[in-house]
């Protein structure tokens, strides 16, 4: 109770002082510990170690604290409830997704507005009338337990789906009657990071041993298994299919082919880079068969045909292939080109006796339709530059949907008619928003090496380069995965007020393939916050904005993006937002799937190199005591299991300690009820961004015009 009593009596103090008075006295205490950890001869204190105990009363009594203080100083911005507002009106618009066909019925999600979480229906002919079939509303009674997950038996007389609760990555798996809804008494526990790949009356899935009470969010996930579940026994009955004891960090997936003939296990002990394993399901006591070990490589099954198993890979193409072999022979020496690489990073799926091709090209979509033997059919004509995506569909099917967004539309479906390769918009929403009156552009900036990088800004037209619009940039930059342009209804209320949004494609992305991903990897991440930073000083050199005007945003290894950066240019911005980020470099491999970061990161102990470059920019080892540091509001949740809240905590304390008379302010805000992202209900991201949005507005000193127009 020291805590909270210290904190009640500054918070009068705050709330009365304006952004440019308020003294960082008011935060509150945080007892320091004495630990310490010796890394290769260098000792590295660790004082607020014990924050890392995410279920005591200690740390509950800390975030109580933290929580308060921050939502006092959010209170005090007199246009926050203006910004909610229009948040919440903007989002309430009736969102249906891309339909996709499974049986007699064609399956879609739809949100009428604002419901915490989609609703998926069914139809026969899109001219009946939907029925639900299943409601994740009623999950839960706020809303907060999401469908993770949904999968359809190959004859479609059941569904098995999974749920998420409080934005977990646990997942428990029930199991559905399709003809009656019925629900059976199936319950699957413990799976994490798993599909559920159906085999007859069951499905394959990976689970993790049960965690020891209390260690669910935060204990690492060793020892994954892959088991067999038949509809209506119990689990204790599951059959154990494959397994790696003498490798605990290993994780795997399962998939069984179109027509139920292959099982195939992939392998992890990463983020990328995959073995990969076949067994013949009619030939029962046959044993699992490699088709390529090491982990170096990216390989996935796209299908079969016949005999011959279509592989789309990486190995001697970093911006992917995909060969072809006979199931008997499948080693990557009797492999034969079937699609070859090109200059652009490709994807692939199936659908109708096709193979479909999505290129990213500057992270814009192209589409290409091949044959089963490689043949080239068409490039298929997409409704824009944008992001389409979801070109997949059942061998026998005569058409697929496909989704389409750019920044300024809404995601759109579209029915593709496989044989003549006409498309059709099927349904698009309406919104209370104008996109002609909004513009894109793709620009092209030098990093700090040389490199060249691409970046989307998005603003209103006739924008007046003045170098005092607020400007939001975003990025991401890790783990190969490619950042797109897409559709955000909570964007739009930046953009609508005169702000700017930014998003560069940095390294470590999979924009331009492995090349790209490796070179902001392990020893060579700082080009990851080189070309971050150069993309902030881009905006500022071309008129858009200025270090007063400029907010920043990453989350996850996005928010180690942020952290980092405004430890190397604490005066690049005037606010910053680290999400849900990785902030102790030298610790993250600790905690539940860490260890599976160490592809991209390397891990402090690895070597003495290593670990002397993760700590040289491990944010909450480098913040700088004598630094300005921006208007930091840190963004963490309680049921992050993913990255645990212990990395946010430790680093929140960390820099309210070493800046405590920062003339900006350091907060912390903590979700409850919610995790890494996934899942989140509508109402919790309303509010999430009406605090981010507010925040960024008020410590820039800017009245947003839907405040002004109330005053």
């Amino acid at each position: 109770m020291k805590v909270l009593a210290y904190l009640l009596p500054v918070m009068f103090i705050w709330c009365c002082q304006s952004p440019d008075e308020q003294s960082a006295s008011v935060y509150p205490e945080t007892k320091k510990v004495d630990t310490t950890d010796i890394y290769f001869g260098t000792k590295v204190p660790d004082p607020y170690r014990w924050l890392e105990d995410d279920t005591s009363e200690e740390t509950a009594q800390w975030v109580q604290a933290q929580n308060q203080l921050t939502n006092s100083y959010l209170s005090n911005i007199n246009f926050r409830d203006q910004v909610k507002d229009r948040l919440t009106a903007l989002e309430n618009y009736e969102k249906i997704s891309t339909p996709f066909k499974r049986g007699e019925y064609y399956y879609f999600y739809r949100n009428s507005g604002l419901q915490n979480q989609s609703v998926l229906y069914r139809v026969k002919n899109f001219s009946d009338d939907p029925e639900v079939f299943l409601d994740p509303n009623e999950f839960s009674e706020d809303g907060t337990t999401a469908l993770g997950g949904l999968s359809f038996s190959h004859d479609y007389k059941y569904a098995a789906y999974n749920i998420s609760e409080g934005g977990s990555d646990w997942r428990t798996a029930y199991i559905i009657n399709v003809a009656t809804k019925e629900l059976l008494d199936d319950e699957i526990k413990w799976i994490k990071f798993s599909g559920m790949a159906w085999y007859k009356d069951g499905f394959y899935y990976q689970r993790f041993d049960e965690p020891k009470e209390g260690d669910e969010l935060s204990a690492a996930n060793q020892f994954g298994k892959i088991y067999y579940h038949k509809v209506g026994t119990n689990q204790s009955e599951d059959q154990l299919i494959y397994a790696n004891p003498k490798n605990p960090e290993n994780r795997f997936g399962a998939e069984v082919s179109e027509d139920q003939r292959f099982l195939f296990i992939y392998s992890y002990t990463g983020t990328s880079g995959n073995e990969l394993y076949i067994k013949e399901l009619t030939k029962p006591n046959n044993d699992f068969a490699p088709i390529i070990t090491g982990f170096e490589n990216d390989h996935y099954i796209v299908d079969n045909d016949g005999d011959h198993l279509i592989i789309h890979t990486n190995l001697g193409a970093p911006n992917n292939r995909i060969v072809r072999v006979h199931y008997q022979k499948p080693t990557a020496n009797n492999w034969v080109d079937m699609i070859p690489e090109t200059e652009n990073v490709m994807n692939a799926n199936t659908g109708g006796g096709s193979i479909f091709t999505t290129y990213l090209v500057d992270a814009k979509t192209a589409v290409r339709q091949y044959d089963y033997q490689g043949n080239l059919i068409r490039e298929v004509e997409l409704p824009g530059i944008g992001t389409a995506s979801g070109f997949g569909a059942g061998p026998q099917d005569e058409e697929l949907f496909y989704s389409y967004t750019s920044f300024t539309t809404p995601s759109s479906a579209y029915r593709y008619h496989i044989q003549t390769g006409e498309s059709e918009l099927h349904r698009r929403p309406e919104l209370d928003f104008n996109p002609d009156e909004y513009e894109t552009k793709q620009i092209f900036y030098t990093s700090k090496d040389g490199t060249r990088v691409p970046m989307f800004i998005v603003h209103k037209k006739g924008l007046d380069l003045n170098g005092q619009n607020p400007t939001w940039l975003y990025s991401y930059g890790g783990f190969n995965i490619s950042l797109r342009p897409s559709f955000s209804t909570s964007r739009l209320v930046w953009l609508e007020n005169g702000g700017v949004f930014a998003m560069p494609n940095i390294r470590g992305g999979g924009e331009y393939g492995e090349e790209w991903h490796q070179a902001g990897t392990k020893l060579n991440k700082i080009n990851v916050f080189d070309d971050f930073i150069a993309a902030g000083d881009y905006l500022i050199s071309e008129g858009y904005t200025s270090p007063e005007y400029l907010a920043l945003q990453g989350g996850s290894n996005g928010g180690l993006l942020v952290g980092a950066t405004i430890n190397m240019r604490p005066d690049l911005a005037k606010v910053a937002f680290p999400m849900v980020g990785v902030m102790d470099m030298l610790r993250y491999q600790n905690f539940t799937i860490g260890r599976a970061w160490a592809a991209d990161y390397g891990t402090s102990e690895d070597s003495e190199e290593m670990f002397s470059y993760l700590h040289s920019y491990s944010p909450m080892h480098n913040i700088d005591a004598e630094a300005t540091y921006p208007a930091v509001m840190v963004t963490t949740a309680d049921h992050d299991d993913r990255v645990v809240p212990a990395h946010s905590f430790k680093y929140a304390a960390t820099l309210q300690e070493k800046r405590p008379d920062n003339q900006n302010p350091l907060l912390i805000r903590i979700e409850t009820k919610a995790g890494h992202g996934a899942g989140m209900s509508t109402e919790k991201r309303i509010e999430l961004y009406s605090d981010m949005y507010s925040y960024a507005w008020y410590n820039m000193g800017v009245i947003p015009e839907i405040a002004k127009e109330n005053m």
